[in-house]
C-alpha cells in the first residue's frame, strides 16, 4: 500500500516578463492511495497541470509552502530522478521529442534506473513486445527516436507504454486524453486500466472532459478552480460537470 499525500500546497511560477513569481496553486490538499483512481477536473488555467509538474519536480514551478510525501518520504527533498525511482510517474500533456535516442534504448535505460538493475535482455524483449502489442504499437517504433515525428496519439500511447513497463506506485496522467481520436482513446484507456489491475497502483487523472471517464472510472472526482480543489465527490460529480460545466464553481470563487 502506497500513499501520495499533498498538504496545503502553494506553488508559484516565474513570469517571463517579470521578476516576481506568480502564485498558481493556493492550498491544495489531496491524498491518493494504491488502488484508487482520482480524477481532477477543471477549466483551462485553473492550475491542474501545475499540480502535476510540482509533484514531478519541474524546476520552473516553485513550491512556496506545503508538503508532498510518498509513503511518508518528503518528495520535495528528492531530485526528479529520485522521485521516479521512488515510484512517481508523470505522463505529460505534451511529451517532448528526444532526437538521437531510440525508444528501445530509452525504455531499457528507464527500466534499469527504476528497477535498480538492467532487465535480462531476452525477458525484456518479450516484455516490451507484449506491452507494445497491447497498445497496438508497431514494433518498428522501437528503433525510432523518442517521440520524434510521432503523432499526438502515438506519443500518448508511448507514454502509457512507459507506464506499463515501469509500473510506478502512483501514476499522474496530465490530460492524457488531449488530442486523441476515439480509437486511440480506447487503446490508451485500456492500457491505464491494465496498469491499475496488474499493479494496484494509484492514479491521479487530470482532465478537462468527462469522455475519458467513460473508459477509466474514478472512485473520486475533484473540481479544481483558482489553484485549489473546491469540491470533491464520487463519479456523480463528473456527471454534473458534463451537464452543467464549471460555471457554478467558477462563480463561487470569482475565477
Amino acid at each position: 500500500m502506497s500513499t501520495l499525500e499533498i498538504k496545503d500546497l502553494h506553488v508559484s511560477v516565474a513570469a517571463t516578463d517579470a521578476a516576481e513569481e506568480i502564485p498558481i496553486l493556493k492550498g491544495v490538499d489531496l491524498t491518493v492511495k494504491s488502488g484508487e483512481t482520482h480524477a481532477v477536473m477543471g477549466p483551462n488555467g485553473s492550475g491542474k497541470s501545475t499540480l502535476s509538474y510540482a509533484i514531478a519536480g519541474h524546476p520552473k514551478y516553485v513550491v512556496t509552502s506545503g508538503s508532498i510525501t510518498l509513503d511518508g518520504q518528503d518528495v520535495l527533498e528528492m531530485s526528479i530522478d529520485e522521485r521516479a525511482r521512488a515510484g512517481l510517474f508523470l505522463a505529460m500533456q505534451y511529451p517532448v521529442e528526444v532526437p538521437g535516442v531510440s525508444m528501445s534504448n530509452f525504455l531499457r535505460t528507464a527500466a534499469t534506473a527504476v528497477r535498480g538493475e538492467a532487465p535480462k535482455l531476452r525477458h525484456w524483449v518479450k516484455e516490451v513486445k507484449a506491452a507494445m502489442s497491447d497498445l497496438e504499437i508497431d514494433p518498428a517504433f522501437g528503433e525510432r527516436s523518442v517521440n520524434e515525428g510521432f503523432s499526438g496519439g502515438e506519443k500518448k500511447r508511448h507514454e502509457i507504454l512507459q507506464l506499463s513497463l515501469l509500473k510506478p506506485k502512483i501514476a499522474i496522467l496530465d490530460e492524457t486524453d488531449s488530442g486523441l481520436d476515439v480509437d486511440a482513446l480506447r487503446v490508451v484507456s485500456e492500457g491505464v486500466n491494465r496498469y491499475s489491475e496488474e499493479t494496484h497502483g494509484g492514479i491521479l487523472l487530470i482532465t478537462h472532459y468527462t469522455r475519458i471517464l467513460r473508459y477509466i472510472q474514478p472512485q473520486f472526482v475533484h473540481v479544481f478552480v483558482g489553484g485549489r480543489i473546491v469540491e470533491s465527490g464520487g463519479p456523480e460529480l463528473a456527471d454534473e460537470l458534463e451537464e452543467n460545466g464549471y460555471v457554478r464553481f467558477t462563480q463561487a470563487v470569482g475565477a
